[in-house]
């Protein structure tokens, strides 16, 4: 018996996608141990895992003894919020909800095991923060805020006046990096404190440095915010004694475009656009603007027009019209048959005419009829 082909096809696609499917699972399934493999820095992953930890916290914020002698549980084992038995739930859902670097999360998590221990038991009250107690204090994995380097060294500016409030101190609390100032976007300097070419003094006080983009028309260096300030002019724009950089109207020179494209000045450039299709070669955008007219088109009132296109409009209204003027027709039929169905029938043939010429006339199919309206008969 001979096996149609339309099966031995659909086999084969089931197949292939069984086998595809197989094969994303397994793709996703390495791209998962590849994040949870993800190593770190040491105060990055020192990071990773106390701030687990303290999800931790947050999680059993609102736990407590269940049942028994609650005397008995406050004299003998203290609150449930100091409690070991918080602290070992605690420590059984470390890294858990850790995607990048689970593997290292839960290897630092033992290691540090009992400096956890030594904080929740004795140091909670004398260091706040754990990451203070763990990270920087025991480990020396991380530096305080504003510190670098192995001997957590303060960084320029420190304390309120990092890197003059324009950039950031590279190695910032870590244990790594020199401290340099990594300057933002406008601003130079060894502490970013003077304003990068390009961009002009806005603001200056003893604190604060505010550098301001210069405008696009400058080439450099400027004294202020316009093209009036600019210490030289880019190209696109000439520079005129006492007034400042002006606009090159690039458009004003002869078959700047290729053709059947007209000319857009802009600020400092021009773009060439394509002429409309009614077009060929022209001066602007829009069939009045042609200077002929394509195959097809011919020119009426200084507009090129598609030559059957009035014509076809009119046979479009009258099909229309003639289908308004059918459903007059039925409703008044019926109208000597039920004069009630008749109404509500009336109702909508005059709610179905008023929303079509309605879209109709706020269509963009109508912009052209528009148009053609204002030129009169052919």
């Amino acid at each position: 018996m001979r096996v149609s082909t339309n099966i031995v096809f659909l086999s084969i696609f089931v197949i292939l996608s069984i086998c595809m499917s197989s094969i994303q699972c397994e793709k996703g399934k390495l791209g998962e141990e590849e994040l949870k493999s993800q190593k770190f820095p040491p105060c990055a992953a020192c990071k990773v895992l106390i701030n687990s930890f303290k999800k931790g916290l947050e999680k059993t914020s609102r736990g407590k003894f269940e049942g028994g002698d609650s005397a008995w549980e406050k004299d003998k084992l203290g609150s449930y919020s100091r409690s070991e038995i918080r602290l070992i739930e605690i420590q059984e859902n470390l890294c858990k909800d850790i995607e990048h670097g689970q593997v290292q999360c839960q290897s630092l998590a033992e290691e540090l095991e009992s400096q956890i221990e030594e904080w929740w038991f004795k140091h909670q009250d004398t260091h706040l923060d754990i990451y203070d107690y763990i990270c920087i204090e025991k480990t020396k994995h991380c530096c305080p805020k504003d510190h670098y380097g192995p001997n957590c060294t303060q960084c320029p500016g420190y304390p309120d006046n990092i890197c003059n409030n324009n950039g950031k101190c590279k190695g910032a609390g870590t244990r790594k990096g020199n401290g340099s100032c990594f300057c933002e976007k406008g601003y130079i300097g060894d502490i970013c404190s003077e304003c990068a070419p390009g961009y002009y003094e806005s603001y200056k006080d003893e604190k604060t440095l505010l550098c301001s983009a210069c405008h696009a028309a400058c080439d450099g260096l400027c004294r202020g915010a316009g093209p009036k300030d600019c210490e030289k002019c880019t190209a696109g724009w000439h520079m005129i004694e006492d007034k400042g950089c002006f606009d090159i109207n690039e458009c004003l020179k002869d078959d700047i475009c290729p053709s059947n494209q007209f000319c857009v000045n802009k600020e400092g450039n021009y773009a060439c656009l394509a002429c409309d299709k009614a077009c060929n070669d022209c001066t602007g955008d829009g069939p009045d603007m042609c200077i002929r007219c394509t195959e097809g088109y011919h020119k009426q009132d200084n507009l090129c027009i598609n030559s059957d296109l009035l014509g076809r409009k009119k046979q479009e209204n009258l099909a229309r019209y003639l289908t308004y003027f059918g459903l007059c027709v039925a409703t008044c039929i019926i109208l000597q048959r039920n004069v009630y169905v008749a109404s509500v029938i009336g109702l909508l043939v005059a709610m179905y005419i008023s929303v079509s010429e309605y879209m109709i006339a706020h269509s963009n199919v109508q912009d052209t009829t528009t148009n053609m309206d204002i030129l009169g008969s052919t």
